[in-house]
């Protein structure tokens, strides 16, 4: 009996820590600090004033928030989607990659040449603090969505930077020991193949995912979420196995399904969001239970921390990765919340984890330096998120939530059932009903406006932002009729 009564209390206090880690998102949207830092500087403290919190070994810590990036990283591709990210793909590929690539090197040069670490722990810290976590903006951000092609790339971005730097951090986990030419040989021809292999395990495997939610039912309408979060997992493991990136695999994986049809599909996309969302929680407690805040200025890592933090910040980010961006087509309002929403999240804090297990040399001071970082960017960059996206102008839209649904069960996957939303601009903005060149192709069934029903009449005059349920059929030139909804040059 005794000890089921420690386990029970095992069981109440993370059940308390999560109902409280929830509950914190309320008092984020006041103070205006993501969420995640609130986890991450809360489980510090905690480990500080109870010690026992904090005996976790480094592998399981690793394997905990592994695990919580295949469910983060695969809801994240599941939200881009293929046929919201392809107008976007070769932009979000060039700075996921090459971004990542030159912020490694700009940090490493100048820990070196100003901070005067070695080269090993210079790269090293380069590589851990090169990813970047978007989602902590729109964490801040609350109930507004980023509209057009920013928000598309800061999330492309995050998920492609992560597996690009996991990858770089395990080619130079990989050459400890090596010199010279031969370890840039080596390291080079590693990650390629990483990043090659997780290419292709991610599309291949989301296809074959994709055929499986599609042709093969199961008995339990329960089963679906579980067989898409178990075909996550082995996507992650074959691809590692095989020698390649398994978070890539995951994330291009979801962006296969991401926007394709499927029975269920609404119901595997809830509780994977609600997934990702536990899985977050419990990285950044976890990533927090390891840092020992009151030995921060013993293994001095708190100023040259902030030191780093501010050069990655206002000089790093914006003049490098800057650089790089300036193929990509943006407004300079846009351009300038991009560089500054390069936050740091869970990535960095575990890639620092690998200098524990690599045996580098002062791994705990490199370790204490990206918490600082991290924490830095999340609660100075995050908190100033909403500022500076309100000065640059970005577009954004509300959110609010939308707790009640309207739906109804098909045997068969209903043909011609289309959902569309009329944006700004468009044919349909601001025109009733009986205006819209529909023909014979589109009957709008239903339209949500603000959450609320709309009655569908030849007199019902369409706004921006209105959600259209339609059946819908291609006219004789095979075009969408959708077309009429969206905006001119989209």
């Amino acid at each position: 009996m005794k000890d089921v009564a420690s386990f029970g209390w095992d069981v109440l206090g993370v059940s308390l820590v999560v109902v409280a880690a929830i509950l914190s998102n309320r008092v984020s949207d006041r103070i205006r600090i993501p969420a995640p830092a609130l986890f991450l500087v809360g489980a510090a403290i905690a480990a500080d004033l109870f010690p026992a919190l904090a005996s976790m070994r480094v592998q399981t810590v690793q394997n905990v928030v592994t695990v919580a990036l295949i469910m983060i990283l695969f809801n994240g591709g599941m939200g881009i989607g293929w046929r919201h990210l392809r107008p976007n793909a070769g932009a979000v590929l060039w700075i996921g990659v090459a971004g990542t690539a030159v912020t490694a090197a700009g940090l490493a040069v100048f820990a070196h040449a100003v901070l005067g670490f070695g080269w090993q722990v210079a790269l090293l810290l380069g590589t851990a603090l090169s990813p970047t976590d978007p989602a902590v903006v729109f964490s801040v951000l609350g109930r507004r969505e980023i509209v057009g092609r920013s928000g598309v790339l800061l999330e492309g971005e995050a998920g492609a930077n992560d597996p690009v730097g996991i990858a770089l951090m395990a080619v130079l986990v990989g050459t400890v020991g090596l010199s010279g030419g031969h370890a840039v040989v080596e390291g080079l021809v590693e990650f390629l193949r990483q990043m090659a292999i997780g290419g292709v395990a991610g599309v291949a495997s989301g296809w074959l995912l994709l055929r499986l939610m599609r042709r093969m039912a199961l008995p339990s309408e329960a089963l679906y979420p579980i067989r898409t979060l178990a075909f996550a997992g082995a996507v992650y493991g074959l691809a590692t196995v095989a020698g390649g990136s398994g978070f890539l695999a995951v994330f291009i994986a979801g962006i296969v399904v991401g926007d394709a049809n499927a029975p269920y599909k609404r119901e595997i996309e809830r509780f994977h969001s609600a997934l990702a969302s536990l899985a977050e929680v419990v990285a950044f407690v976890v990533l927090g239970l390891t840092v020992s805040l009151r030995d921060l200025p013993t293994v001095h890592a708190l100023w040259p921390g902030l030191v780093i933090a501010v050069v990655l910040t206002l000089l790093v980010r914006p003049v490098l990765v800057g650089l790089i961006s300036l193929p990509v087509r943006l407004r300079t309002g846009e351009r300038v919340f991009v560089l500054w929403a390069g936050l740091k999240g869970a990535v960095p804090v575990l890639l620092g984890t690998f200098a524990f297990t690599a045996g580098v040399p002062d791994a705990q001071r490199i370790y204490e330096i990206v918490f600082v970082v991290v924490t830095f960017s999340v609660i100075v960059q995050g908190g100033l998120a909403p500022t500076v996206a309100k000065w640059a102008k970005v577009p954004m839209r509300s959110t609010e939530l939308e707790p009640w649904a309207l739906g109804m069960r098909f045997r068969e996957e209903p043909t011609g059932l289309r959902r569309y939303r009329v944006a700004t601009g468009s044919t349909a903005d601001g025109s009733s009903i009986a205006e819209l060149p529909l023909g014979e192709s589109l009957w709008i069934s239903m339209i949500n406006r603000d959450g609320r029903l709309v009655q569908v009449a030849h007199d019902t005059v369409l706004r921006a932002g209105d959600e259209i349920l339609a059946l819908a059929d291609t006219d004789g030139n095979g075009r969408d009729p959708g077309a009429i909804f969206t905006a001119p040059g989209d």
